[in-house]
């Protein structure tokens, strides 16, 4: 019976197949809309965590000055070379610690410059950021202790400065400090935040304070622990760890902050997903406002089938039969407009990824539940037509012209 319910149905539509495009139009864009954001909403949450994620797994970042009730402390001491140190030899569980200090520079070779940001470190800042070269060698140990004026060249300022030439070797200059070029980093490409990560060069944190900072301060401390698990408990002891070398009495804020960037991935995962729920809620609402489209024609079509439901309960089709028949052609409806819609949602989420450069990642879940909704949207918004033309009276409904 279901069969043959169905045929009926199917033929129903393509007799009046442009009424029935247009009836299905709103719950083919309310489909759509919910999988466009709600893709959308996934590969930019997907984008943001694996950018976060590529400067460096397992990952803390120690730095002067208490963030968590708002902008870090500008009064707040330094970090200092012994404190790293002391990181090293009192917290276990480390896989690198690497101290960071930068300033701005205008790098200079032949006829090109470039203003960028010099970073004095040492070969750990490698390891914690996982961040390996596309050419050259790291810093040597003589160089480290010496203080040489080596550098490392991100891969924004080696295409400023050297173009497709070959910067091994080179001597550039950082203001009118000369520095030998032994290395060039891997492109790491703009960050969520909307910072270009390869507009650095490195050179040993020795040579950034006896040359260009004139101090020996440390602006950042990055921690890398050796497995995932660990690191909250290595922030804990960092924290304790920091809070009895820099003096901090009992009952005080810390004049640090101990970032895990877990749980920034954490946050923005989170804020992403609210948002992208919000935005799936309210293309949503179209898929209600193409159910009333449905209602809308399915009772046009009872009155102008009134004498044909007439003639079908003259000879003996029953109430239940009538209305199932109608709640078919309703469901149809929506169901064929679902499955445009997926198809539509696809292709503009597509489209849209490419535009605004964030991965693809079509939801499976969210496309079955947007095709079952819009089922679902049928069966709500076709039952009241429906029931109007199984308890139409026979007699009055033969007479209807």
């Amino acid at each position: 019976m279901i069969g043959n319910m169905l045929l009926m149905a199917l033929r129903e539509v393509r007799r009046h197949a442009m009424r029935s495009a247009l009836t299905m139009l709103g719950i083919i864009i309310g489909v759509a809309a919910v999988i466009t954001m709600v893709t959308l909403g996934g590969g930019a949450t997907a984008r943001v965590t694996g950018e976060i994620a590529s400067l460096g797994r397992n990952m803390l970042v120690l730095v002067p000055g208490a963030s968590r009730h708002g902008p870090a402390m500008t009064s707040a001491p330094p970090l200092e070379m012994a404190d790293v140190a002391a990181i090293q030899r009192e917290i276990p569980g480390l896989a690198a610690v690497a101290p960071a200090a930068s300033r701005p520079t205008l790098a200079v070779y032949a006829n090109h410059n470039w203003p960028t940001t010099v970073t004095g470190t040492d070969d750990a800042y490698l390891r914690v950021r996982e961040w390996p070269l596309s050419s050259g060698r790291e810093f040597d140990s003589a160089e480290l202790r010496a203080g040489r004026m080596v550098c490392l060249l991100g891969a924004t300022v080696k295409k400023e400065l050297f173009g497709a030439q070959d910067p091994l070797g080179a001597i550039i200059r950082l203001g009118k400090i000369p520095c030998r070029v032994i290395g060039v980093l891997e492109a790491k490409g703009q960050s969520s935040f909307g910072t270009d990560q390869d507009d650095l060069l490195l050179v040993p944190i020795r040579a950034f304070h006896r040359r260009i900072a004139g101090n020996r301060d440390v602006g950042v401390i990055f921690l890398s622990s050796r497995y995932s698990a660990d690191t909250p408990d290595i922030q804990r002891r960092v924290t304790q760890l920091m809070r009895e070398r820099r003096h901090v009495p009992e009952a005080a804020e810390d004049d640090f902050t101990v970032r895990d960037m877990k749980e920034i991935v954490s946050v923005l995962e989170t804020a992403s997903g609210v948002l992208t729920t919000l935005l799936g809620a309210i293309a949503a609402v179209s898929l209600v406002v193409g159910g009333i489209g449905i209602m809308n024609i399915m009772l046009v079509s009872v009155t102008e089938r009134t004498r044909e439901i007439g003639i079908r309960l003259a000879v003996g089709a029953r109430e239940r039969e009538v209305l199932l028949q109608f709640l078919v052609e309703a469901v149809l409806l929506s169901l064929l407009g679902g499955l445009a819609g997926i198809g539509l949602g696809l292709g503009c989420s597509l489209a849209a990824a490419r535009l605004v450069h964030v991965p693809f990642i079509p939801d499976v879940p969210i496309i079955g539940i947007a095709f079952g909704f819009a089922g679902l949207i049928g069966v709500v918004f076709g039952y009241f037509p429906a029931r109007k033309a199984a308890r139409l009276d026979p007699i009055e409904a033969l007479r209807h012209e």
